[in-house]
């Protein structure tokens, strides 16, 4: 059996909101801004000058999400067409990286039309399209360019990974056979409007300090090997992020201090090198809630379920990732109907949602004795891969409300 862990305090402007909203205005996102902005701002406090952070909108591209993190951050990766305009137009003029496998001809054109000049270069056929299409649409134009590579690392590096994205057969990235290959046809004239700026590699997401700085390190010196075997000078290394958020130990906040320190000592070795980190959930998680109603409490087969107004199509992280969302049960006292108000009786409730599936389940026995039909939850560390990748419209049930809850 598993057991779902308690979620962080709520703050009182959460708490109070997702109290006074109408029944009917539930399920609803609640972002508390301020608690985003400080933890952004102790996040880039935390980073030496040798480091730039760029923050992967995939996360979470709300507006007033990429709007807020705006002075803290460096830039932006995206990693589609799609969010390649939308992260534009929500934050006008501010520098974007382009990411991402399976880049269309037309997406890069529109990145150049948009004036991007930093391209993420998944494969030598993608890297061709890239200079083909440069001297079409932007010709006299240079464009940086950062291939990435799927690179070996030691054994055991990722064995904490949640999602292991390199080190092992994928569709990510370069094979590292091919890193002379591509490095030659950066620097031999064959696509003289593209630099090469450098090398990424994102190859997990989910490792804690220790383990991101090993990893951080073994693509470095890589990378420079690389650069000394060919004669050039790269100006830059990116990392990648995938910092772990511990749903099951909500509390716990990856050591961005401790991992700075670490880049820090890294980029003393490699002064010429900008290193770049480009997390995502690590900054947005922590801000926001979903919130939602019990409708009925029931018992079956010796446990007890609470089935709540909306569901995983609208936060799939729990059965997207097999964890239980860290939540917290808000007692409310009235009961405006003249039917029985239906409660649990054990001190264990299996929370679940609209959906017509047993896989509708956002989390396993949690503590709420006493969870009566009419009561609320809020779901912590619904502030990134929550909404924006749910299936938004499997059974068509109204979409949630949306609050970005500003106390400064």
């Amino acid at each position: 059996m598993t057991t779902a862990t308690a979620a962080p305090s709520l703050t009182d402007a959460v708490r109070e909101r997702v109290l006074s909203l109408p029944a009917g205005e539930l399920p609803a996102y609640v972002y508390d801004m301020q608690a985003l902005r400080l933890h952004a701002e102790a996040v880039r406090t935390a980073l030496p000058g040798c480091v730039e952070l760029y923050y992967a909108a995939k996360a979470n591209p709300e507006p007033e999400i990429l709007a807020a993190l705006g002075p803290y951050v460096d830039g932006y990766e995206v990693a589609s067409g799609g969010e390649l305009a939308h992260v534009a137009g929500a934050v006008p003029g501010r520098p974007l990286a382009f990411g991402g496998p399976g880049k269309t001809p037309a997406e890069i054109v529109a990145a150049l039309e948009l004036g991007v000049r930093r391209f993420h270069v998944e494969s030598e056929h993608e890297l061709r399209m890239l200079a083909g299409l440069t001297r079409q649409v932007a010709p006299g134009t240079r464009v940086a360019v950062l291939p990435r590579f799927n690179l070996p690392v030691a054994a055991g590096s990722l064995a904490e990974s949640a999602l292991a994205m390199g080190g092992r057969p994928t569709p990510f990235g370069l094979d590292p056979s091919r890193a002379d290959a591509v490095v030659g046809l950066l620097t031999d004239g064959s696509c003289p409007q593209l630099e090469l700026r450098g090398v990424h590699a994102h190859l997990a997401s989910g490792l804690r300090a220790p383990e991101q700085l090993a990893v951080a390190g073994s693509i470095v010196e890589w990378a420079v090997r690389l650069a000394a075997r060919h004669g050039v000078r790269i100006a830059e290394v990116n990392v990648g992020g995938g910092m772990t958020v511990d749903y099951a130990a909500p509390e716990e906040r990856f050591d961005w201090s401790g991992y700075g320190e670490g880049l820090a000592r890294l980029g003393a070795r490699h002064p010429e090198l900008t290193l770049r980190v480009e997390p995502g959930r690590a900054l947005t998680a922590y801000c926001g809630w979903y919130a939602t109603e019990v409708l009925d409490v029931k018992h079956s087969h010796g446990e007890e379920f609470a089935v709540v107004r909306g569901g995983t199509h609208h936060l799939r992280t729990p059965a997207t990732k097999g964890h239980d969302q860290p939540c917290t049960p808000l007692p409310v006292e009235d009961w405006p109907h003249p039917w029985p108000r239906p409660a649990a009786r054990g001190e264990r409730v299996t929370l679940t949602g609209q959906l017509c599936t047993p896989k509708d389940v956002l989390a396993r026995h949690v503590p709420a004795l006493g969870l009566r039909a009419g009561d609320r939850v809020a779901f912590a560390l619904a502030g990134a891969y929550a909404w924006n990748i749910s299936h938004h419209d499997f059974l068509m049930h109204p979409r949630p409300g949306f609050h970005f809850l500003d106390r400064h």
